[in-house]
């Protein structure tokens, strides 16, 4: 018999020892519905990003994940664990959004998003997150309606088109002195809703509407339509979409009998990419955008990031700073509510959903993030921008 009580205090002492620490009890924080993400020493900590990588938009997939990945450089350590960047390729859409998102919460080891890039595509993807308990920063999917849902997971660094639209509308009628604007949008989420809010905001100032627009996306002719828009008359136009589109439209205007009419786009035309493809016809082009004035912390990252790609912050997309904020705020977040306990590293996704939302006062490069109720997380808004020589420049 004491052969056999030795023999069984000898396993569970191997046991023991063969666990270690990594066999500690979770934290009491972990008793929750969402539970805990458990990552091991040799793991690391995920946050993901998903946008367009591929296809007529990719610019704008490439250039955010760029940022973010310099983030990761100088930010990404969760109390001695790597932060990990997961970088998918949504398409800018709804199916594509949906798809990542299943894949993304498949994974135990990844606990935040930094995106959707576009709104259609975190529309169809914030159910997957709210089930999963994974909280997003987005610092680009700007439609109104994400915010107006209920979520607990979704929030962003980037102001609205409500924002945003009321703004150009108020000062294309007040500033530049339109009465007359016609609207032409890409009939995307983001596109057609921010046409429609300017629309909304410049008739209720007293301006007139005279034309709304839909065009397709990807095509290289957009005569017809312009054609309808030149028909009304108008002093303006407003565009809702990006630059792929908005370029054609500029490069096409004149031959449609609009010479001399104003062009004015949402934050999706902003960068130089736009200017590349219009050349002299983008003279007196106006965008809104989110671009931040040249601090120092500004000009430091502008310089990093030309390092590391070979080309300038701010080409690729207007999003530039904002994604390495949303990536940046989102590390603070998870090391506030992380916990340790011997070589695992536990974090709370209830307590990390939280965590982000109540982010208060979180200084980033391109500005502070003080989250709402409602996840609205923007305390500045857009910068109207002008082309004059080539380049974009603040409007008056």
């Amino acid at each position: 018999m004491k052969r056999i009580v030795l023999f069984v205090m000898l396993v569970v002492a191997f046991v023991l020892a063969a666990c270690g620490p990594a066999a500690a009890t979770a934290p009491e924080v972990c008793n929750t519905e969402l539970g805990c993400a458990v990552i091991n020493k040799d793991q690391t900590v995920k946050i993901g990003f998903a946008g367009p990588m591929t296809g007529d938009y990719s610019q704008f997939g490439v250039d955010m994940s760029n940022a973010m990945k310099l983030a990761v450089a100088d930010l990404g350590d969760v109390q001695g664990w790597k932060v990990e960047m997961a970088i998918e390729d949504d398409g800018g859409g709804a199916e594509g959004g949906a798809a990542v998102a299943n894949k993304l919460v498949s994974d135990p080891t990844f606990v935040a998003m930094a995106g959707h890039a576009f709104s259609g595509a975190t529309a169809a993807a914030m159910p997957i997150y709210e089930k999963a308990g994974i909280p997003m920063m987005s610092p680009s999917a700007t439609n109104p309606d994400l915010t107006a849902q209920g979520s607990a997971v979704f929030n962003r660094n980037a102001f609205t088109d409500a924002e945003q639209g009321k703004g150009a509308a108020t000062y294309l009628y007040e500033t530049l002195g339109i009465k007359k604007l016609a609207f032409i949008h890409d009939g995307t989420d983001y596109g057609q809703g921010l046409a429609k809010v300017v629309e909304e905001t410049f008739v209720s100032l007293g301006g007139e509407s005279v034309a709304f627009e839909a065009i397709t996306p990807g095509e290289s002719d957009y005569s017809a339509p312009l054609a309808a828009v030149a028909a009304a008359e108008p002093e303006a136009i407003y565009f809702g979409g990006y630059n792929a589109e908005a370029s054609v439209l500029v490069n096409q205007m004149e031959q449609a009998g609009l010479s001399g009419v104003i062009f004015f786009g949402g934050d999706g035309i902003y960068g130089k990419d736009f200017l590349a493809k219009v050349g002299d016809k983008g003279e007196g082009v106006y965008a809104a955008t989110l671009v931040p004035p040249g601090t120092d912390a500004i000009l430091a990252f502008n310089e990093a990031y030309l390092a590391a790609y070979g080309t300038e912050a701010g080409v690729l997309s207007a999003y530039t700073w904002n994604s390495y904020d949303a990536v940046g705020a989102l590390i603070q977040a998870i090391n506030s509510v992380a916990i340790v306990e011997g070589d695992t590293l536990y974090i709370p996704r209830a307590a990390l959903v939280e965590a982000v939302r109540s982010m208060n006062g979180y200084q980033g490069i391109a500005g502070v993030i003080s989250c709402q109720e409602n996840g609205e997380c923007n305390a500045s808004g857009p910068v109207f921008y002008i082309v004059e020589g080539g380049e974009w420049i603040p409007a008056e």
